[in-house]
């Protein structure tokens, strides 16, 4: 699977299967010494585990392109004076839908190595890539120092069948023996039937590539339509997805509108936009480890009868823009409708800031 997928030969010994990559992780984490490296904004599971493992670790923030820099990863690892660090890559990226190329991996990984960084690269979303010929891993380009885990969870859509594998760097020996201990102990083997299913999903075959391809053509549609829509609103930063079926909205235009309102943190932003009348749910700035107060949320895009939507895009694929927007429109309409709310939302709480202003200098112009 490795081999023709990720053209990455892998001798079986350097592979273990776990419940789930977020296990695998966990497992790692454990295993490795060093400060850990979270590049943010980050998927909210990350940063759980390494509080639970008590382990060190500083915030490494993207610039205006929500990437990593190699200068800025550079100047953090000078910093920390452990012997080993530790870089958690998450490639393509939740919550911002982006994708590292060939060549921002190897400046990454020319830094990892002279500054004995290793990597635990999250590779969960590969297969979602849009245009599937431009992901590359990073073990790949770094196999001396890179934990790759992957699973079925996204690329099979299988998350409830909590199967994912992680390959061990090359010359790895002392650390593998060390891993297979904590496995044995924690869960000794993925339940069997799901082992069964697995060896199905792995299998390389007409029908799993057509499915492939078509998934992905659905979240790039589905992705557009958002981001285009997004990108419509006033002051709205919003990164364009390359893969997955997330993108990150910035909403920090309003973010003195939204004190005014008492809407003082993100978690207050995605508590207004649940309740009536928009019935919109987000994933705000702070579980994606940010600050507090930064409006950034995530935008997924996949509310939609997923089996109905596959059959209609089979029964006929959508060619043209417009095309792609009807397909959106008539398979997909709770997420056309989630856009609209988001915007009817901060259409009216300009209204509302404007008519909380007016009354204050009524009230100041009466005393």
């Amino acid at each position: 699977y490795n081999k023709h997928y990720f053209a990455m030969d892998i001798d079986p010994k350097r592979i273990y299967v776990g419940p789930g990559t977020k296990e695998l992780i966990f497992n790692l984490l454990e295993i490795l010494h060093g400060t850990v490296i979270l590049p943010t904004p980050a998927w909210l599971g990350y940063l759980p585990q390494i509080r639970l493992l008590k382990k060190n670790f500083h915030m490494l923030p993207t610039q205006a392109n929500q990437k990593i820099t190699p200068s800025d990863l550079r100047k953090l690892a000078l910093r920390l004076h452990d012997r080993q660090k530790i870089l958690i890559l998450n490639n393509p990226n939740n919550p911002t839908g982006l994708l590292y190329n060939r060549l921002e991996l190897e400046e990454i990984a020319d830094v990892c190595k002279e500054q004995s960084i290793a990597v635990i690269s999250d590779e969960i979303y590969a297969q979602t890539t849009y245009d599937f010929s431009k992901f590359v891993s990073m073990g790949k380009i770094y196999p001396e120092g890179t934990f790759v885990t992957n699973g079925l969870s996204k690329s099979h859509a299988a998350g409830g069948y909590r199967l994912g594998y992680v390959i061990f760097p090359l010359h790895a020996t002392d650390l593998k023996a060390q891993f297979k201990k904590i496995l044995a102990t924690e869960y000794t083997a993925v339940s069997t039937p799901i082992q069964y299913a697995a060896v199905k999903g792995f299998e390389i075959s007409n029908e799993i590539n057509e499915y492939f391809e078509i998934t992905r053509n659905i979240h790039k549609i589905m992705g557009e339509y958002v981001y285009k829509e997004l990108s419509k609103m006033e002051g709205v930063k919003v990164t364009k997805p390359e893969a997955t079926f997330y993108l990150l909205a910035d909403f920090n235009h309003y973010a003195s509108d939204l004190q005014a309102m008492k809407i003082n943190t993100s978690q207050k932003l995605s508590e207004a936009l649940i309740v009536h009348p928009y019935h919109t749910a987000i994933v705000g700035g702070d579980s994606l480890v940010l600050e507090r107060t930064d409006y950034s949320a995530r935008i997924a895009y996949v509310d939609y009868d997923g089996v109905k939507v596959y059959e209609n895009y089979q029964k006929k694929k959508p060619i043209t823009d417009d095309d792609m927007i009807e397909f959106v429109r008539t398979n997909a309409p709770r997420i056309v409708a989630g856009i609209e709310m988001i915007s009817k939302f901060f259409e009216k709480l300009k209204k509302d800031v404007v008519n909380l202003s007016s009354k204050r200098d009524s009230l100041s112009i009466q005393n």
